[in-house]
């Protein structure tokens, strides 16, 4: 592969990988400010798939790019890409496996929020 290649290849993964470590910050910010479970929820998501996809993504990218591995690296990029899909695929049913889990349990206070914004437009009437 030419160095040009080899550099963009390089500089796009790092570029991922910065973005990961930003969405693993944000999920950990998110974990500790949301008021409920479900909410934290959605921080754990994020965490789970911009914090873990993402870097793999840009893993795949640096190890392609890595002149030095030899044919190794395609082993290693190959390795990156088939973790990323797989837990890509793995956080969403996992995320809804513990939801279910805890909504049918009752372990989480679950308060309604309604908004009514029809009502609201029409001065408060009810129906």
């Amino acid at each position: 592969m030419s160095s040009l290649v080899s550099w963009i290849l390089v500089g796009v993964g790092q570029a991922l990988v910065i973005i990961g470590i930003f969405c693993d910050l944000a999920a950990s910010i998110m974990m500790l400010r949301l008021p409920n479970f479900f909410a934290r929820l959605h921080a754990l998501t994020v965490g789970s798939v911009g914090g873990a996809f993402i870097p793999l993504i840009g893993a795949a990218l640096i190890a392609a790019g890595c002149d030095f591995l030899g044919p190794y690296r395609w082993f290693m990029a190959g390795g990156a890409v088939v973790t990323a899909i797989i837990e890509y695929v793995l956080a969403g049913a996992g995320t809804h496996a513990i939801a279910r889990a805890v909504y049918r349990a009752k372990a989480a206070p679950l308060k309604p929020i309604v908004a009514d914004k029809l009502a609201e437009d029409r001065g408060g009437e009810e129906r």
